[in-house]
């Protein structure tokens, strides 16, 4: 099997760590590629990426039998999209409930569609706890850290380890504040680059803008690149 596209959940079960610009980041990512995007918004409380990235995100809901359908036919349909899931921490427990309930790692893959669960972590015990459990119920899932700078320095990487080479850690830098101020105006695209002249940004600070975003581009081909190695080794073995 050849894996052709992705479905990348960005989660948390803790509020405020960073979900929604890892999605933000990962929807420009595929844009910057010239890749077709379709990205879900699940959070009831503030639909924040729709908000900043309207022509490319919709928002989807999991708390309803009807919402549960039509969210998850949307991620197996062949449509040709790379696929992001913004989950927020009300929805957690309930979106991974159902993907394991009606086996929806297994129904992608069939259809060559890799799944990969972005895990923004932080050390307290519910999070570590909840990394646990999605590595125990999504075996054959790339479960991957995110380790956010902008929540301190991490000393707790021994806490969120998955088996298999697609494993390995992403590491988004902190962002200088000022410019933290202007990628948080509503709606705003990195890979737009008038909406960064919309938003009055100097060429210095666009510089520095423009460094940091190809250091976290980086980080995505890299993990890509980490997950098709890891089928690749994964489907050889099975033929030998």
């Amino acid at each position: 099997m050849s894996l052709r596209n992705f479905i990348t959940i960005v989660s948390s079960p803790r509020p405020r760590v960073g979900k929604t610009l890892v999605a933000r980041l990962l929807v420009d990512f595929h844009l910057h590629n010239g890749r077709p995007i379709a990205a879900f918004d699940i959070n009831p409380d503030d639909t924040a990426l729709t908000q900043f990235l309207p022509d490319h995100s919709a928002p989807a809901e999991v708390a309803e039998i009807n919402g549960q359908m039509a969210l998850f036919d949307r991620l197996v349909a062949d449509d040709g999209a790379q696929k992001i899931v913004d989950l927020g921490h009300p929805s957690f427990k309930p979106f991974f409930a159902v993907m394991k309930e009606i086996g929806l790692a297994d129904e992608l893959r069939r259809r060559s569609i890799a799944p990969v669960i972005l895990f923004v972590a932080t050390p307290d015990a519910t999070s570590v706890e909840a990394f646990a459990a999605l590595r125990d119920d999504f075996p054959n899932v790339a479960l991957i850290a995110v380790h956010n700078d902008i929540l301190g320095e991490a000393q707790h990487r021994d806490k969120f380890t998955s088996p298999g080479p697609g494993s390995i850690p992403v590491h988004v830098a902190a962002l200088a504040p000022g410019l933290r101020k202007v990628i948080d105006r509503r709606p705003f695209s990195f890979a737009d680059p008038r909406t960064t002249a919309f938003a009055g940004v100097g060429l210095e600070p666009y510089n520095e803008l423009q460094r940091w975003l190809r250091r976290v581009y980086v980080e995505f081909r890299e993990m890509e690149l980490r997950v098709l190695l890891s089928d690749l080794q994964n489907s050889l073995n099975v033929q030998s």
